[in-house]
């Protein structure tokens, strides 16, 4: 059986798979950065599953997109060889672990059907474990057809990318399609972080991805002021963007702002100390010259920096537990007893922390509260 090479590494994979058992659980969300194994787990269970006899058939829907020109292609289009690139997408998924001829019996005796995630309509799915993959790159009117599609004895299965690789900025069908899913009794929805990327390499092309993302935001004529800036003092840089936080300042905070930046700079990894210079210097000359408070900060998939620059109390880092993506959003996990320093008074803190990642890589920031045992000290005598 396929599932006995494919198993669950990670606690995330674990909650996926036990949704997919479940007989309770109509709708299963699998949501977060590529690598993270929701498509290879998902149909390894799907395959097997069908193969004991569990659903008639295993349905997986998925996009076909060109990555370069972000153009949607559908069957009706390209005919056999939007299922010849739809097979070699499985092919090249299970190339380690299972045969191509088994893959390719499937398909010829109608238990694994690859459907062109458009051409639902009219279509009805009995006994069926239906997946959708790479729903970011799906339009809502795809996903709401795809769910009244579902017939009885089955499941529905929705994957993918809720904040990154989308190929439009007004929407993303992963994130539409997470949001419906939380509203529903008989969804389980499982959120795969970057902490959770299992596939070699996936979690430096996470880190490019939110790279081409930082540097592709229209800058304002202030932030490209900050950049030039920079780059007199520190021409050795490598600065990715620069995010002007000034009015969210103001906005966010009453009467004298605390110490926050009125600008991020953001820098390659490993390229920091050239933008701030030994002792600070280089920064301070940026400071003085735009009459700004500047601050610096390097892009790694860790945002804990990136946290703590923003925040006016950079003390309270080692409060902050945890720091990873949560659908659309970063989860910000802070110890119970430094919770409302945290978060400000108000809520001023969060606000603007939420606000300028908004305005820098169009993610929110949620604040959650864990209490943390502290260790017994030993008892006097």
């Amino acid at each position: 059986m396929l599932l006995e090479k494919v198993r669950p590494v990670n606690e995330k994979q674990k909650m996926l798979l036990a949704a997919l058992k479940s007989k309770d659980i109509d709708l299963v969300g699998a949501f977060g950065p590529s690598g993270t194994g929701k498509s290879l787990l998902t149909i390894a269970y799907g395959i097997d599953a069908v193969e004991r006899g569990e659903y008639a058939r295993f349905i997986l829907a998925r996009p076909i997109v060109d990555v370069k020109g972000e153009r949607e292609f559908t069957a009706a289009e390209l005919g056999d060889t939007y299922y010849d690139l739809a097979s070699a997408y499985l092919y090249d998924l299970l190339a380690d672990y299972v045969d191509k001829k088994e893959i390719e019996g499937m398909i010829n005796e109608g238990k694994l059907v690859l459907a062109d995630p458009n051409l639902l309509r009219g279509r009805t799915f009995d006994r069926c474990l239906v997946f959708l993959d790479d729903a970011q790159l799906m339009s809502p009117v795809t996903l709401t057809e795809a769910l009244v599609r579902v017939g009885s004895e089955s499941k529905l299965v929705i994957a993918g990318d809720p904040l990154f690789q989308t190929r439009d900025a007004t929407y993303n069908g992963a994130a539409l399609a997470r949001e419906v899913l939380l509203n529903e009794e008989d969804a389980v929805v499982v959120d795969f972080g970057v902490k959770d990327i299992v596939r070699p390499g996936a979690k430096r092309g996470f880190k490019l991805v939110m790279e081409m993302r930082l540097r592709r935001r229209k800058l304002s004529d202030e932030e490209r002021k900050v950049i030039d800036t920079a780059y007199i003092y520190a021409p050795d840089a490598d600065i990715i963007t620069a995010v002007m936080l000034k009015d969210l300042k103001e906005k966010c905070f009453e009467g004298k702002p605390p110490s926050v930046p009125d600008a991020l700079i953001v820098s390659k990894e490993g390229r920091l100390g050239r933008l701030i210079g030994k002792n600070g210097e280089r920064i301070t000359k940026m400071e003085k010259d735009l009459g700004l408070a500047l601050r610096g900060v390097e892009l790694t998939t860790d945002f804990k920096p990136f946290v703590v620059a923003l925040h006016p109390l950079p003390w309270l880092r080692k409060y902050i537990l945890d720091t990873d993506i949560v659908g659309a959003n970063l989860e910000v996990v802070v110890d119970s007893s430094e919770y409302p320093s945290f978060v400000g008074r108000g809520g001023s803190h969060i606000r603007f922390i939420d606000g300028a990642f908004r305005r820098m890589m169009r993610m929110g920031v949620k604040a959650i509260s864990r209490k943390v045992e502290k260790p017994k000290g030993r008892k006097k005598k």
